[in-house]
């Protein structure tokens, strides 16, 4: 479980793929302290297991499944990644409730600026995502708590302010950028109550 605040911005040192696994070894420094072998850290927005631990970072091993589900698949050497320790009780909730489980990678759509922050668009992979969005509800984007701004068709908005486009990897989105989109679990379980119910 975690909250959506990242705590630093890693950078990829190799990612090695496999038909089975792929082995990705990720540069840390604040994100090291208190996680030992078999800990979780949320990787943009994925929750993987540290499988040992080295100089500086992490080695972790992504099945087939993550790969193909999350954007962790395009990862390149050098590129930047929102890192974030799990929430541990007693902590605090800045964000809102993460599970780093994706629901889907959507697109980038547009990216407006104004002034020091940033308007950003970002299309769904399907429609299936609209029921779990609400306007002022709660988002993850590449593992970055954030506020829904507005929705459109297949689509929503939100705000960046400067503090999120300075300390995360949101500040270099542009146009065509595929993001790791998680929403509301408490969304998910309401519409999946309801849906036993037959009352949607």
């Amino acid at each position: 479980m975690f909250t959506g605040i990242v705590e630093e911005v890693g950078s990829v040192r190799a990612i090695e793929a496999s038909e089975r696994v792929a082995r990705l070894d990720v540069e840390a420094r604040v994100t090291i302290e208190g996680v030992d072998i078999g800990g979780s850290i949320a990787v943009n927005g994925v929750c993987l297991t540290v499988v040992e631990r080295r100089p500086n970072g992490f080695l972790f091993e992504i099945g087939p499944e993550t790969l193909s589900r999350t954007t962790l698949r395009n990862l390149k050497k050098g590129a930047p990644v929102n890192l974030e320790r799990p929430l541990r009780f007693g902590g605090s909730l800045g964000g809102h409730l993460v599970l780093g489980h994706v629901d889907g990678v959507g697109t980038v759509d547009a990216v407006t600026r104004v002034e020091s922050t940033a308007r950003v668009r970002v299309m769904l992979p399907s429609r299936d995502l609209e029921p779990l969005l609400i306007p002022q509800g709660s988002v993850a984007l590449d593992g970055v708590s954030l506020t829904v701004a507005a929705l459109g068709d297949r689509s929503f908005e939100v705000m960046l302010i400067p503090h999120t486009l300075a300390v995360t990897t949101l500040g270099r989105l542009e146009p065509g950028h595929v993001s790791n989109i998680e929403v509301d679990v408490i969304g998910k379980y309401v519409l999946r109550s309801l849906a036993l119910r037959g009352t949607t």
